[in-house]
């Protein structure tokens, strides 16, 4: 398989800390060092949340606009990758950082249980995101936490509220969510390539999961998601040093399947954005 692979890192997201491991980039200056190298292993795509100065999760505009700036400056060509998701904000504050036209932007187009709470996802919401994303050119990337939230995007897509080609997200092993089931993730990519033929995919696993779908999705010809948000470990043992780190072990397993791990320029084409350097 000579396709290449889009290594996404998800570099911080929003419940890790420093408590759980001290290397999570937790200010806007760690998260653009800590990219950065992420970069320069292989990563392609960053989903970036940003945090408050305690750790706590936020959505403020300006620091996600400083964060983009920095990437913009010391990554060029990456492309940067704002998150919705609803730990860090309510209602439209999840999309006031969309005006910055980031490249793309995480987009979960249905609800579904967390481990202690519900990841609510309205429809009027998710409409109002969508169409934040139409307007201001930032291409969704669907976050799956379900198979009708793949059913769901291309419904969407169907009638106009979604660009295609969609970009969907198969995310597995979330407690009370999806588990990392072989036989549901061979579902899915089905189902997507039945009602989307044109899409690209991307798995991404939680925990002792990450490496799991790391492989999957690499030999079945997909493209994968690494990173602190995700895992904060290399074994139950050992804490990753570095988001560096866990991109460089998902490009170890595209080595093993004979992937080559795109280049900036290729998983913009892939992706159909804007090649910008």
């Amino acid at each position: 398989m000579t396709k290449p692979c889009i290594i996404c890192v998800a570099i911080t997201g929003s419940l890790p800390t420093k408590q759980n491991n001290p290397a999570v980039p937790i200010t806007v200056e760690e998260q653009i060092e800590s990219t950065q190298e992420a970069f320069e292993a292989g990563a392609t795509i960053a989903h970036c949340h940003v945090r408050n100065d305690d750790q706590t999760p936020s959505s403020d505009p300006e620091k996600f606009a400083r964060l983009v700036e920095g990437l913009r400056k010391h990554c060029p060509g990456l492309i940067i990758q704002l998150s919705t998701g609803g730990r860090s904000g309510a209602g439209q504050a999840r999309g006031g950082m969309l005006p910055l036209r980031p490249d793309m932007a995480s987009l979960s187009v249905g609800s579904n249980n967390f481990p202690t709470r519900v990841y609510e996802n309205p429809p009027d919401l998710v409409d109002w995101l969508a169409a934040e994303m139409l307007k201001y050119d930032v291409k969704p990337e669907i976050e799956a936490f379900d198979l009708s939230h793949i059913v769901q995007a291309t419904r969407m897509a169907a009638d106009g509220r979604l660009k295609s080609p969609l970009y969907v997200q198969f995310v597995m092993g979330v407690k009370n969510a999806m588990p990392a089931d072989r036989e549901i993730f061979d579902i899915y990519i089905k189902t997507l390539q039945r009602l989307a033929p044109d899409a690209e995919w991307c798995g991404a696993g939680i925990g002792p999961n990450q490496i799991v779908l790391n492989e999957w999705s690499i030999a079945a010809g997909g493209h994968t998601r690494t990173g602190m948000e995700d895992n904060v470990r290399l074994d139950r043992d050992t804490l990753a040093p570095s988001n560096a780190a866990l991109v460089r072990r998902a490009a170890e397993l595209c080595e093993k399947y004979e992937r080559p791990v795109a280049t900036w320029q290729q998983a913009r084409d892939i992706l159909g954005l804007q090649q910008r350097a």
